[in-house]
């Protein structure tokens, strides 16, 4: 199978972590195939055998199912009535092992079912939805597992909370790759989301309690069970929606079936609902006409969030509003990925403005999720810009949201958090300078070119999961050794400059030295080595000024590489691969 270079990176990625720690973390958004790219690292890993953990059936099957078609392998279920049997057969069983957290723990306080296998038959163990694996169930399958002295744990998930982050730094020793929706739609693989906030008179949050990091269920459902809710949701909904397909997340089953009944006495047979009691022949009967058409609308309560996987799906109404960022993108991914004719054609090809040119030509150019706005009183709920922008200031969040808000159209996040974004650190800027004093932005005016600046990239924000951790003398003297003085760098930053360094190398760009001499001397610093070193070679030549002949020696690089194009400044966020390729 063809893998996208972002899913090679991340194998790449998690292999080099697995040299140093036991556990590491992987990063990736719905519609990117965190699937197919821990299916590609069993594989790699063979012939240690494999076992996956989930916590939901669906998740369970569409692994098996993925890592099949990848590997070929014999992929053996552990859930219910269903056994796996490492001894089958004459090969000695399946390579890998497909089980839900609740098989693998059944039993009372015993060790349950995991103690049919032993820890020595397993080499690596993949928890997906791996924000789940802080709980106390999956430590007491991975302290399980991890009698093993050698095996290998690998923890996936899609955009994780703030508190999920702390946690996941508890259980993971290290981040192999940390790649995001932003990331994805800037790289062209997904499609763009346009957040529209909807305002409806007396929806009122405010009184609604805090339970568990989440808004009370029982006060929510209270609240958006209303009557004048119910309307104030399905009316704008109707109005926005147009033809194009759209999921409902209700906040409970009253709600959900209320909507359904609403949106077909506006258009009959447009609408159904379906929940978590809903009976498996019904919900795939839905399901199934969703997909044809047939229904346009699927008002849902939490059975949708995983698992489900539908490209033709263009609006998400969130008619339950949550202050989990884990279920918002949850909820959210059910729409950014893009056709299946156009993400099939993707694949091919390599530059990533031609695939985002491919987005926007196709019938889905872009997905539409639908916030409803009211007094949310003490409560931050969670909106697109949050899941849009793991890597982006919280300022720059604020100033995004607050500008949707106020436009009432549906606003493309991605570009709002760029503008956003940059529109912050130029403030920041502009502040250190009239003060005159060092601060966090500033820390480089001793080295007179700020490496962030230079590279064209905005600095990382820090993750929870990097919490008291800081870079080793080996990664502060690589550093330090190109120009750059990270000492008093946070550790985000840090790893975000070295993955930089790593990628200009493998496009053969200039060196981080080399560009802060042609920045001196008003030169282009996002040029080839080759290409800076005859600039470098013109400069001397002149006497250390600035060539009269710099625009003759690029034009002549142009004209010798036809294909050698000037970089052009990347989007406000990047992905960045712990390790990916560095030495240590």
């Amino acid at each position: 199978m063809k893998f996208r270079d972002y899913q090679t990176r991340a194998m790449d990625a998690v292999f080099h972590q697995w040299k140093d720690v036991r556990s590491t973390l992987l990063v990736m958004p719905t519609g990117c195939g965190k699937t197919v790219t821990f299916a590609g690292i069993l594989q790699r890993a063979y012939p240690k055998r494999s076992l996956v953990i989930a916590h939901r059936e669906e998740l369970i099957f569409q692994a098996q199912s993925k890592i099949q078609q990848i590997t070929g392998w014999n992929v053996a279920i552990e859930m219910g009535e269903l056994h796996a049997d490492l001894h089958d057969g004459m090969f000695g069983g399946p390579q890998a092992v497909v089980s839900t957290i609740q098989t693998q723990t059944a039993g009372g306080d015993g060790l349950g079912r995991m103690s049919r296998f032993l820890p020595e038959q397993f080499g690596v163990v993949v928890v997906d939805e791996g924000h789940h694996g802080t709980s106390a169930s999956y430590r007491r399958v991975m302290d399980y597992y991890g009698q093993n002295p050698d095996i290998k744990f690998l923890y996936v998930t899609a955009t994780p909370d703030r508190a999920d982050e702390e946690a996941l730094g508890q259980v993971c020793e290290s981040v192999a790759m940390d790649y995001e929706i932003l990331d994805a739609i800037h790289d062209g693989w997904l499609v763009p989301v346009e957040q529209r906030f909807v305002v409806v008179q007396g929806l009122d949050f405010s009184g609604v309690r805090t339970t568990a990091g989440d808004l009370n269920g029982a006060d929510l459902a209270a609240v958006m069970e209303e009557e004048k809710n119910l309307h104030g949701v399905v009316g704008p909904t109707l109005e926005i929606i147009g033809d194009r397909r759209t999921l409902v997340f209700a906040a409970s089953v009253a709600q959900a079936e209320r909507m359904s009944e609403v949106f077909n006495r506006h258009r009959p047979g447009c609408s159904a609902w379906i929940c978590g009691k809903t009976p498996k022949d019904a919900r795939r009967a839905v399901l199934r006409d969703f997909s044809d058409g047939k229904l346009q609308v699927v008002c849902n309560v939490g059975v949708l969030t995983e698992g489900f996987d539908n490209p033709n799906v263009e609006v998400i109404v969130m008619a339950r509003p949550t202050k989990s960022r884990a279920l918002y993108a949850q909820m959210a991914g059910r729409a950014i990925r893009p056709l299946d004719e156009i993400a099939n054609l993707l694949n091919d090809v390599p530059d990533a403005e031609a695939r985002r040119a491919m987005i926007a030509a196709s019938r889905k150019s872009r997905c539409e999720v639908i916030d409803f706005v009211g007094n949310s009183g003490r409560h931050k709920l969670i909106t697109s810009a949050d899941i849009l922008g793991g890597k982006v200031s919280d300022k720059a969040k604020e100033k995004a949201v607050e500008r949707a808000q106020k436009d009432g159209k549906a606003v493309r996040m991605d570009e709002a958090l760029d503008a956003a974004e940059a529109e912050v650190v130029s403030e920041e800027k502009a502040e250190a300078a009239r003060r005159a004093r060092l601060t966090a932005r500033a820390q480089w005016a001793a080295q007179n070119v700020d490496p962030f600046d230079m590279f064209q990239i905005q600095p990382a924000r820090a993750r929870g999961w990097d919490a008291g951790r800081k870079l080793t003398d080996k990664q502060l003297a690589f550093l330090a050794k190109q120009g750059i003085d990270a000492s008093a760098m946070p550790y985000a930053q840090g790893r975000q400059l070295l993955t930089e360094l790593f990628r200009r190398f493998d496009a053969k760009l200039c060196t981080f030295k080399q560009a802060k001499l042609l920045r001196k001397f008003n030169l282009p610093s996002n040029v080839t080595m080759d290409v800076a070193r005859q600039l470098i070679d013109a400069v001397a030549s002149s006497g250390w000024k600035r060539p009269a002949n710099a625009e003759a020696i690029i034009a002549g690089a142009n004209a010798a590489a036809p294909a050698f194009r000037m970089p052009t400044r990347r989007p406000a966020t990047i992905s960045t691969a712990a390790g990916d390729g560095m030495p240590w």
